[in-house]
């Protein structure tokens, strides 16, 4: 038997030691009586050749872990599974090796069309999934690379996703319902179905990760939400719009590179109940070439779009128009800034240069008290013939 600490574990992990995959090579099924250890699900008949259905014995590894508050240490290979139940305090870790368009190494590859997910996080408080590229093949309808199932919230989830690539599936990569406390950095979350990210839920950090090509938003959370800080992350492509909040408080949405989106760039809009965002910053980002696929008559055509906030600044953002790479497709927004129904907010030291096609600050009026909109430069874009 070999036993290491979970330290010891991430550690050999991002290293790809060769120590450690003969270490974990040897473990037997017994591991789980052990605690702080290292479980290899091919130890308890696990094949990642690619062919074989790895679910029992995958799900095996995360029951023993759970056991013992220990790793399942993913070596590299490709693991066909349906949905699987990840346990808390425990590490699901993996060697990162995956690109832009496929996985690599460490691969959690979806078998079948009859799984609501690939993991399953519901439990998995204090959790820690690490370096797994999760293939959802296009498999199904609806079907999310990782979820918390459920609808109500119990306690702090504390858990933490990392360095996972999420792509190809059916629903959204990651789909969390009443979710308290959660962060997700150095991930690529892309062409999936739905939303990149579906939030419900608060206390979370999303730093430094990549959202491209979703059918649905970049990023969205269209229930209750609060408390989020949005930071360094590359939001593209996402047919949906690219960042997209109903209501909402408690945001930092700060130095990050949006580009492309089908609808607005950044959206903050009133809820169900018409409650819009409230105490949300928005600053330091770059917002390029927005509405490729909405109606050019609309405010989905626009870089940005707040609607009834409160106590919200956008501030020192730099703002710009376009069209596809290559200089092909449709040029796009028809609108910079959107803003209606505010009260106790700044607008203001944005730069617009080439910033819409046809308005550049659109004030659709409503306003209540201490509304700041100023000194955001810019011209109209005109569109080469």
């Amino acid at each position: 038997m070999t036993d290491f600490s979970r330290r010891d574990v991430a550690r050999s992990a991002m290293l790809g030691s060769a120590s450690l995959l003969m270490g974990a090579a040897s473990l037997p099924a017994q591991a789980a009586a052990s605690s702080s250890t290292l479980i290899d699900p091919r130890s308890l008949g696990a094949k990642g050749d690619g062919k074989t259905d790895d679910t029992a014995a995958l799900q095996r590894a995360l029951d023993a872990a759970g056991e013992a508050s220990g790793s399942v240490f993913l070596s590299p290979g490709v693991y066909l599974s349906r949905q699987l139940h990840v346990r808390a305090a425990t590490a699901l870790v993996g060697i990162p090796a995956w690109n832009y368009h496929t996985g690599g190494s460490s691969v959690l590859r979806l078998a079948g069309a009859d799984s609501k997910c690939l993991l399953d996080l519901s439990d998995a408080r204090g959790a820690t999934i690490d370096g797994i590229a999760l293939e959802g093949r296009d498999l199904g309808s609806g079907i999310h690379g990782m979820m918390t199932d459920r609808d109500k919230y119990v306690r702090e989830d504390s858990f933490r996703i990392e360095r996972c690539q999420i792509n190809h599936f059916t629903g959204d990569g990651l789909h969390l319902d009443c979710i308290w406390c959660f962060s997700v950095r150095h991930c690529q979350i892309g062409f999936n179905q739905g939303d990149g990210i579906n939030m419900r839920g608060w206390d979370g950090f999303i730093l430094d990760n990549w959202f491209s090509g979703n059918r649905g938003a970049g990023f969205a959370a269209r229930h209750e939400n609060a408390s989020m800080t949005f930071t360094a992350n590359r939001i593209e492509w996402n047919e949906g719009g690219n960042f997209l909040i109903h209501g909402g408080d408690g945001y930092q949405i700060t130095g990050n590179f949006f580009d492309r989106a089908g609808l607005c760039g950044i959206a903050l809009r009133k809820n169900e109940h018409g409650r819009g965002p409230t105490q949300v910053t928005i600053t330091g980002n770059y917002i390029k070439r927005s509405g490729k696929s909405a109606n050019p008559d609309t405010y989905d055509s626009s870089q940005i779009w707040i609607e009834g906030a409160t106590g919200v600044t956008c501030v020192g953002n730099n703002i710009w128009s376009g069209r596809d790479d290559g200089g092909e497709g449709v040029w796009s927004p028809s609108y910079g800034i959107v803003y209606q129904d505010l009260e106790n907010c700044v607008i203001r030291d944005n730069v617009l240069h080439d910033g819409a096609l046809k308005q550049l600050m659109v004030d659709l009026g409503g306003h209540g008290e201490g509304v700041i909109v100023g000194d955001n430069p810019g011209r109209i874009f005109v569109a080469p013939k």
